[in-house]
């Protein structure tokens, strides 16, 4: 088989399937191990269209799951004109607790909350669960057993990340403010929790991911929200624990170490 044709079918391939496809999958198309073109031909092949994809509108993007093709950022200005829903937007109540557990993974929901400072609500771990960005990785070897969270591939899928050494430093995140990324975050003033989490539980349930543009926003949310973390990180406790399930950070949190990220 030529490399034209060979590149056409994954091309073809890409598209059709709407998902990421890994290069055992590509090969798959080909019938048996015998017919089927080498790892190398397939990756070498995958190369070629990135490169034919350049300064296109569209590119070819390996991400935890394998290769997809998918829309540049840059387009969502107009692209978004084309759904009238709106994408999903979470809480930042949400989007602190993914930080945490991003970084800080594996981690128990106790954990989680001596971090933020505050109770961490049922809806947003149920959201998390629910949309498959965090798993249950296993128990905490302490009296009552309390569950340790860590992320999924849906979750470096979704963000369009390969794994989770590239996530940003978090010394890095402290800068984010100085490049002026605007965020939308809801609003969590007293009485807005419930809202803001019922939200986020109604988009992960149902809402369809139209561009790969609302990931990157969401992304943004969460980078924005574990700097806030960093920077409070060398703060003491505050008095009591606000019991609020908004996600509004209204005391301080624990210094913690943040230990070496995992690919689970």
């Amino acid at each position: 088989m030529d490399k034209v044709q060979l590149k056409n079918i994954i091309e073809a391939a890409l598209l059709a399937a709407g998902r990421p496809l890994s290069l055992d999958e590509l090969r798959g198309l080909f019938g048996g191990d015998d017919e089927a073109p080498p790892r190398q031909e397939i990756r070498a092949a995958v190369m070629d269209l990135q490169a034919d994809y350049a300064d296109r509108a569209i590119a070819v993007r390996e991400v935890a799951s394998g290769f997809r093709i998918q829309v540049e950022p840059s387009m969502a200005p107009w692209l978004s004109r084309l759904w009238e829903e709106r994408p999903p937007r979470y809480s930042r109540a949400l989007m602190e607790t993914l930080a945490i557990i991003a970084y800080r993974q594996p981690v128990t929901r106790g954990e989680i909350e001596d971090i933020r400072g505050v109770t961490v609500s049922t809806n947003i771990i149920r959201t998390l669960l629910e949309r498959a960005w965090i798993r249950v990785v296993g128990h905490r070897d302490v009296p009552g057993k309390p569950e340790m969270f860590g992320t999924t591939r849906d979750f470096l899928d979704y963000f369009g990340l390969k794994s989770l050494d590239q996530l940003p430093p978090l010394a890095e995140l402290k800068d984010l403010d100085a490049l002026n990324i605007q965020l939308e975050l809801p609003d969590d003033s007293p009485g807005a929790g419930e809202g803001a989490d019922g939200e986020a539980a109604q988009a992960a349930a149902g809402e369809p991911e139209q561009l790969a543009t609302a990931s990157v926003a969401s992304l943004d949310q969460a980078r924005a929200s574990a700097a806030e973390l960093s920077d409070q990180a060398g703060d003491d406790a505050g008095d009591d624990r606000n019991q609020d399930d908004n996600g509004s950070l209204d005391e301080p949190a624990d210094a913690a170490k943040v230990v070496p990220l995992k690919t689970h």
